[in-house]
């Protein structure tokens, strides 16, 4: 079964300049060829035993399958959380989305 070419990695961030600094850092390093930053969200979760509910920006992100692990890593190093969520789906789409996207995304 092979592997399909696109990712879609998603992340939340604790504001939008965090988001946003890190989408431009994944953009312009060729990790991702597309971020969008949808702020205004409410995350509702468990952390260390207590329910939380916290304001956050979603983040979604482009890139291509064979880039995928590299802006993962990225993502890990300019996250402010101590356990960022890094959800990875693959996808598809119409050839000439892949093709755009894989053109500006490196290996």
């Amino acid at each position: 079964m092979s592997t399909p070419p696109l990712s879609i990695l998603l992340t939340s961030f604790p504001d939008s300049a965090s988001a946003q600094f890190a989408a431009t850092s994944l953009v312009t390093e060729h990790l991702a060829a597309c971020v969008q930053i949808l702020p205004g969200i409410t995350s509702v979760y468990s952390w260390q035993g207590s329910l939380e509910s916290s304001s956050e920006v979603l983040v979604i992100i482009k890139t291509s399958a064979s880039s995928a692990t590299a802006a993962l890593d990225r993502l890990r190093a300019l996250h402010p959380y101590e356990v960022p969520e890094l959800v990875t789906l693959d996808a598809s789409a119409a050839e000439p989305y892949l093709q755009w996207v894989t053109s500006h995304c490196s290996p």
